[in-house]
């Protein structure tokens, strides 16, 4: 028996940069939705977000960081104590959390939510 991932997994660990973009896609809130006419996006460091899923369910703070490699987002406020004492943020799928509020757009965003 072979310890290897299978397609579905391996595509996501193999994948190139620009095609981790996809993967980090979040759920706009419904008053977004309206708005901009696009049911996902992707998630950017300064968005608030709410998450949906977890121990931290109903929980809403900005986006601290995006991890491209390990595909996870910090979210303020999201931590966990460690046995020492000391606090981390808790990485969390951008597929278990809603974009409530976009942070200061760009150029190229506002061009992305107009198409």
């Amino acid at each position: 028996m072979s310890k290897q991932p299978r397609k579905q997994r391996k595509k996501v660990y193999e994948a190139k940069l620009h095609q981790r973009h996809r993967f980090l896609h979040a759920t706009l809130s419904k008053e977004l939705r309206k708005k901009y006419g696009k049911r996902t996006i992707r998630i950017r460091k300064g968005d608030k977000v709410k998450v949906m899923r977890g121990n931290f369910a109903g929980h809403t703070g900005k986006v601290l960081e995006v991890d491209m490699k390990r595909l996870r987002i910090l979210i303020e406020g999201v931590v966990v104590k460690k046995a020492n004492g000391e606090e981390v943020s808790l990485p969390t799928h951008p597929s278990n959390v809603m974009i409530v509020e976009l942070g200061e757009g760009d150029e190229v965003r506002e061009k992305i939510l107009k198409r």
